[in-house]
């Protein structure tokens, strides 16, 4: 498979850098909300990311948009591909 039907399936998310104190890797949290099956009720949930950041241009509080690709270190499983809001 080419590179470029690849990229056509790679998730993509946003969310906000929650730590940069890594070189080349921010952590993101990410955040969804669900009903619970059986109360009805709707419930937060978040999950982080370690993602690639090459410039390490990335700071706390940045919303970035990050994308899945092939596993960059035990724990690095996404890139940074746009800075969407910089933090004040």
């Amino acid at each position: 498979m080419n590179e470029a039907a690849m990229k056509g399936q790679r998730k993509t998310r946003t969310g906000m850098v929650i730590s940069d104190k890594m070189d080349k890797t921010v952590v993101v949290e990410t955040h969804r909300i669900t009903k619970h099956p059986l109360y009805k009720k709707y419930i937060k949930k978040r999950i982080t990311f370690k993602a690639h950041d090459e410039q390490n241009s990335c700071r706390v509080g940045d919303v970035v948009m990050v994308e899945e690709s092939r596993p960059l270190s035990k724990e690095k499983r996404w890139k940074v591909i746009q800075i969407l809001k910089k933090a004040v």
